[in-house]
């Protein structure tokens, strides 16, 4: 048996990047796959793929900053597979710029694309996962944790996501809903090509960590992802679990 068999699992930000990995490796795992994103060319490749393993996979085109058609994202997963067992909120947007320099359009693009989406898709997703005992993804940053210089606004809305994520955990732990948080270092299409243009900076980067490398997309946070939308993680809630190569270290 696949760990994550027949669960209906919905993730934003799916088209591509970390979404697309979590995607692959839950579709591979048995998992019912819908990934909402902005990027229509890109769904539809990506939903093509996830079709090889998960063939009643859905694509959702959705602008998240509309938070008033958030709702019919887990509305259009329950009508495609007749439940919702996981909600994975990994969509984010944002400018890095230093402090003084951060505007409130900075501010507003990072908490609507981020910070917004995540809580009001918690809203519309609970009763759905109230019957399934399902449970949530969210996504937090060391940026956020470390307080990383030109990150104010992803930062900021990062660690809102992080104080929600611990109160959903509280008062959604009686239903049996798990609500936890990944915070990745990922070798996403951006970061590589960031390395490419400052090959100084990324060797920096890598130095920080101590298994020298970069998460790979579906191998390493896709397999997270599968652990904890699988009943392995049952008695896990209201922690960040830091998929970065030990970059960070909680206490």
């Amino acid at each position: 048996m696949m760990r994550v068999q027949d669960k209906a699992i919905l993730i934003t930000g799916g088209a591509g990047g970390i979404g697309r990995g979590m995607a692959m490796a839950l579709a591979k795992e048995g998992a019912k796959i819908a990934i909402a994103d902005m990027d229509a060319k890109a769904g539809a490749q990506t939903l093509e793929e996830l079709r090889q393993f998960s063939p009643g996979a859905i694509f959702i085109e959705a602008n998240l900053r509309e938070t008033n058609k958030l709702a019919s994202l887990v509305e259009k997963t329950v009508a495609a597979f007749g439940k919702l067992d996981v909600l994975i909120n990994n969509a984010h947007a944002s400018r890095q710029k230093a402090f003084m320099e951060t505007t409130a359009e900075d501010l507003d693009l990072s908490f609507s694309t981020g910070f917004y989406p995540t809580f009001y898709l918690m809203q519309a997703a609970y009763p759905h996962l109230k019957e399934t005992q399902g449970s949530i993804i969210n996504f937090a940053s060391g940026a956020g944790i470390n307080g990383d210089a030109t990150q104010a606004a992803y930062a900021a809305a990062k660690e809102a996501i992080r104080g929600i994520t611990r109160v959903a955990a509280n008062e959604f732990g009686p239903d049996n809903i798990n609500v936890n948080l990944i915070s990745p270092i990922a070798n996403s299409p951006g970061v590589q090509a960031w390395a490419k243009d400052q090959p100084e900076y990324y060797a920096a980067m890598l130095e920080r960590i101590p298994l020298r490398r970069l998460g790979e997309l579906e191998e390493d946070i896709g397999r997270v992802a599968v652990f904890l939308a699988s009943e392995d993680a049952s008695y896990i809630t209201g922690q960040t679990i830091m998929v970065d190569g030990g970059a960070v270290k909680l206490r």
